[in-house]
C-alpha cells in the first residue's frame, strides 16, 4: 500500500477517488510543528538552531499518519506547492525520522497545482526531493517573526504601547496612519470649471470650456469665483456656434491578466465586497473540491493545454470574432514568482461548475469569466473629439464622446477599478466642421482638489505588492492581523483608518525601530527570502544580516524611559490630536498630552495627580470630521463677507461667526453667498449644533445649541442646560454634571 500525505481533508477525499485501491490519503491539516513559544527556541549563538513542538492538538493527526505509516509500503508527501507546503513535508519527514518508521520504506515529494485526476497522477509519476532551498526560506522567515515576536512584544506589553509587532503587519499600519497624516495635512485647493449646454436640432450634449482669450483653461486654471465671474460676464447664453474642428481615433483594450492572488483578492474586495481573509476561505474550499487551480500564486501564465481548451470555449460559444489569431501571453510583473506555474484559474472550461454555493459559487464565477476573458480579442471604440466656438467670443469648448464598437472580452468581463470609475462612455451626435450649435446654457461649477483616498484592502494589498512587500500567502494574514488587533477599523466605505493603539504603536515603533517600518528594509528582507528560496543566499548568513540591525534596536529600546517614549509618541501625534496647536489643560491650564494604561492610551493633563482631567483619545480630533472616502466636498468654503459653508457632524451650514444654519440641501458646489444668506436671514429649520467635546463622566458629546425654544443651550445625554452663549468645554462639562433633576412629569400630584 501507497500512503499519501496532503495538508486537507477534504483534499484527501478527492485525491483518494482518483487513486483508486492500493491507496490510502491522510491529511496533516495544515503544519503539525512549531517553534517551542518561549524565550530561546531559536539560539541566536549557535547558527539560529531551532527548537521544535508538535503543535497542541496535532497529536491526533501525527498518531493518524504514523498508524497508517505502519502499513504502508511507500509515502508520499503531497503538501501544498509553495513555501509553507514544502517546510509542512520537511516537518513531517523529520518527525517521522526521529520516530525510526521510515526504515525500508521509500519516500517521495510530489506537488501539483490542481486537482484534478490528470494533475494528480502526473505528479505521482513524476516524484522529486524535498527543495532543501524553499525550506530554508521558510526557516529564516519563521525564525524572523519568532525573534521579532520575543524581541518586540515584550516592550511594548510593559508599557501598553501595543499587543504585537510584526515584520510585515507594522508596515501596513504604518502604511495607514502615514495615509491619515496625508488627508489631515491636506488643504483643499478651489477650481472651477464651465460647461455649455450645447443643441444640434433636437440633439443635446455637453462640452467644456477649454480655451479662453486664448488661453488654455486647464483643471487649475480658474481659481475663484470672481475669475469666473469675469469669464461669464463676455457670454450671454443662449449664445450661437459652430463646430470647427472634429478629431476620430479608434482605440482598443486589452483584456486584464488571469488573477494572481494579490489581484484575485483586490477584485473580490471591489466587486464582491469580501475580506481578503473570505476571499482565500472560498479560494481554498475551491481548490480542494479540485474546480481551480492553487489560490497562493504570483504568476499571470496558463498552460498550454488549459489556453487550448479556453480558446476551444471561445470559439464554440463566442464564435471567430472574439477569439485572437494567436493565444494572449502575459508577462509576470512580479520578479518573485518562482514558487508557482499558473495563474488562479478554473480546472475545466466544458461547463460551469455545479454544487457550489455561496461564496465559493461568487468568487467561482469571477475566476471563469476572468479567465475566460483573457483569452479574447480586444475591446474596441470609436472616439471623436469636437472642438465648438461660440461666433461672438473667442472661446472654445471641448466635447469627448467615446462608444464601443466591439465588445470582444468586454462580452465576459470588465475589472473593477480602485477609487476611480471605469471608462464611462459618453456618445455625440453626428457632427460635421461648420455644422450650427446653440449654447443654451453655462453652468460654472465650484470644485475643490480632494485629498488622497483611505485604503481599502484591495489597494493596500496592491501596495504592499508594489513595495515588493509580503507575499501571496501572507496578504490575507496580514489585513486580518492588523484589524484584530485593533490598529486598524474599516469605516461604512470598507476603508481602513487607523485606531489610536495604531497611532501609537505607529509612533512607537517609526522612532525606535525605524528599519523594522522601513518599507526598503522589509522590501529588502522579502527578496532575501526569495533569495534563498532559489539557492542564491545561505540560511545562516540571511539570518544574521537581518537578525544583527534588529537586535541593536531592541537593545537600544530597552534602555529607553517610558516618559521618554510618551514625549516621542506625544511629538508624533502632536498635529493629529490637537489639529489647531492648543493642548492647554481647560481644568487647570496644564498640557495635554498622551498617557498609556493597561486599558490603552489616552490624553490627560501633565499636572495630574493634582488635575484628574482626562479625555478618551479618538480616532480623529473632536469636531473634526476626516471621513474622505466619500465625501462630495471641502472641509470649509468662504463665501465671502465673514460668511462660510462648513462640513459638520451633523451635514453641511453656514455660519457668520455668530449664528449657525443647517444647509442640508447644499453642497459647496451648489451653495452661493446669497443663498447662505438668506439660510442665515431666515434662521434656516434648525440651527447646527456645534460638538464642544466629550463628557469624561459619561462619554458622551457635549452639544451646543445656538437656537432652540428658550434660546440657546447645551445638551449631553438627554440632559439640556439653558446658557446664554456658547461654553467652553470645562463650563459645559461642569453644568451638564452638576444639573439638579427637575420633577418628572407625568406623576401625579400630592393632594
Amino acid at each position: 500500500m501507497n500512503l499519501l500525505i496532503v495538508e486537507s481533508p477534504s483534499k484527501a477525499k478527492t485525491i483518494e477517488k482518483y487513486l483508486g485501491s492500493g491507496w490510502r490519503v491522510v491529511a496533516s491539516v495544515g503544519h503539525v510543528r512549531d517553534l517551542v513559544p518561549e524565550n530561546g527556541s531559536v539560539d541566536t549563538e549557535n547558527d539560529f538552531a531551532m527548537r521544535w513542538q508538535i503543535m497542541p492538538g496535532k497529536e491526533k493527526q501525527i498518531k493518524l499518519i504514523t498508524d497508517e505509516l505502519k502499513r504502508a509500503d511507500a509515502v508520499y508527501l503531497a503538501s501544498d506547492p509553495d513555501r509553507e507546503g514544502e517546510a509542512i513535508a520537511w516537518h513531517i519527514l523529520d518527525i517521522l525520522r526521529a520516530k525510526k518508521l521510515l526504515a525500508g520504506k521509500k519516500v517521495y515529494r510530489v506537488a501539483f497545482h490542481e486537482i484534478t485526476k490528470k494533475a494528480v497522477l502526473a505528479a505521482i509519476e513524476n516524484p522529486r526531493e524535498i527543495d532543501q532551498n524553499l525550506v530554508d526560506a521558510y526557516l529564516v522567515r519563521r525564525a524572523l517573526d519568532y525573534l521579532i515576536g520575543f524581541g518586540i512584544s515584550p516592550l511594548l506589553w510593559r508599557r501598553n504601547l501595543g499587543k504585537s509587532a510584526g515584520r510585515v503587519q507594522s508596515v501596513a499600519v504604518k502604511l495607514v496612519v502615514d495615509r491619515e497624516r496625508e488627508i489631515e495635512a491636506f488643504k483643499p485647493t478651489e477650481y472651477w470649471s464651465l460647461t455649455a449646454s450645447c443643441e444640434k436640432a433636437s440633439a443635446t450634449f455637453n462640452a467644456m470650456l477649454s480655451q479662453f482669450a486664448g488661453n488654455k483653461i486647464e483643471k487649475m486654471t480658474i481659481a475663484s469665483r470672481a475669475q469666473m465671474d469675469e469669464i461669464l460676464a463676455a457670454m450671454t447664453v443662449p449664445l450661437a456656434a459652430q463646430v470647427v474642428d472634429i478629431e476620430k481615433k479608434k482605440t482598443s483594450r486589452r483584456p486584464t491578466a488571469p488573477f494572481t492572488t494579490s489581484t484575485l483578492q483586490q477584485e473580490a474586495a471591489r466587486k464582491l465586497y469580501f475580506s481578503s481573509r473570505r476571499t482565500m476561505s472560498a479560494a481554498q474550499k475551491l481548490y480542494e473540491a479540485g474546480l481551480i487551480t492553487y489560490m497562493r500564486t504570483d504568476a499571470t501564465n496558463l498552460s498550454a493545454d488549459a489556453v487550448a481548451e479556453i480558446r476551444r470555449y471561445i470559439g464554440d460559444t463566442y464564435g471567430d470574432k472574439f477569439l485572437p489569431k494567436s493565444p494572449n501571453v502575459y508577462v509576470t510583473k512580479s520578479k518573485n514568482a518562482q514558487e508557482a506555474h499558473e495563474a488562479i484559474r478554473p480546472t475545466h472550461f466544458d461547463a460551469a461548475a455545479h454544487g457550489i454555493t455561496g461564496d465559493e459559487a461568487k468568487l467561482y464565477d469571477l475566476i471563469w469569466k476572468r479567465t475566460i476573458a483573457c483569452q479574447m480579442t480586444n475591446a474596441e471604440f470609436d472616439s471623436v473629439s469636437v472642438d465648438i466656438k461660440p461666433n461672438t467670443v473667442n472661446a472654445i469648448f471641448h466635447a469627448v464622446g467615446t462608444t464601443r464598437t466591439f465588445d470582444g472580452f468586454m462580452k465576459v468581463y470588465i475589472e473593477d477599478r480602485d477609487d476611480a470609475d471605469d471608462s464611462a462612455e459618453t456618445k455625440l451626435p453626428s457632427l460635421a466642421v461648420g455644422d450650427a450649435i446653440n449654447i443654451a446654457a453655462l453652468t460654472p461649477d465650484q470644485h475643490f482638489t480632494q485629498p488622497p483616498a483611505r485604503y481599502t484592502e484591495a489597494s493596500l494589498v496592491k501596495k504592499l505588492e508594489e513595495l515588493g512587500i509580503g507575499r501571496p500567502s501572507t496578504y490575507a494574514t496580514i489585513m486580518s492581523t492588523i484589524v484584530d488587533r485593533a490598529y486598524v477599523e474599516q469605516d461604512k466605505q470598507r476603508r481602513f483608518h487607523p485606531t489610536p493603539g495604531g497611532w501609537v504603536i505607529a509612533a512607537y515603533l517609526s522612532k525606535y525601530f525605524a528599519d523594522l517600518v522601513d518599507v526598503n528594509f522589509t522590501a529588502k528582507t522579502e527578496d532575501t527570502l526569495d533569495d534563498v528560496s532559489n539557492g542564491r543566499a545561505q540560511k545562516v548568513p540571511a539570518l544574521r544580516g537581518f537578525w544583527t540591525p534588529t537586535q541593536s534596536m531592541i537593545d537600544g529600546a530597552r534602555g529607553v524611559k517610558t516618559t521618554d517614549i510618551i514625549n516621542e509618541i506625544n511629538n508624533v501625534m502632536h498635529t493629529h490630536l490637537f489639529p489647531g496647536g492648543d493642548n492647554k489643560c481647560p481644568q487647570c491650564d496644564g498640557t495635554l498630552g498622551i498617557k498609556l494604561s493597561k486599558y490603552g492610551a489616552f490624553v490627560g493633563c501633565s499636572n495630574y495627580p493634582t488635575c484628574n482631567y482626562t479625555q478618551k483619545l479618538t480616532d480623529a480630533p473632536a469636531g473634526t470630521d476626516t471621513d474622505t472616502s466619500s465625501k462630495p466636498t471641502a472641509q470649509s468654503v468662504d463665501l465671502g463677507d465673514g460668511i462660510s459653508f462648513k462640513i459638520g457632524r451633523f451635514g453641511p451650514y453656514v455660519t457668520n461667526g455668530d449664528k449657525n444654519v443647517a444647509a442640508k440641501k447644499y453642497t459647496a458646489e451648489t451653495i452661493t453667498l446669497d443663498i447662505a444668506r438668506e439660510l442665515l436671514n431666515a434662521g434656516g429649520t434648525k440651527a447646527e449644533p456645534i460638538s464642544l467635546g466629550e463628557n469624561p463622566a459619561t462619554g458622551a458629546q457635549i452639544l451646543y445649541y445656538p437656537t432652540g425654544r428658550y434660546g440657546a443651550y447645551i445638551s449631553s445625554n438627554k440632559v439640556n442646560v439653558s446658557v446664554k452663549e456658547q461654553p467652553d468645554l470645562a463650563t459645559a462639562i461642569e453644568l451638564i454634571n452638576n444639573k439638579k433633576p427637575s420633577a418628572r412629569r407625568g406623576f401625579a400630584k400630592k393632594k
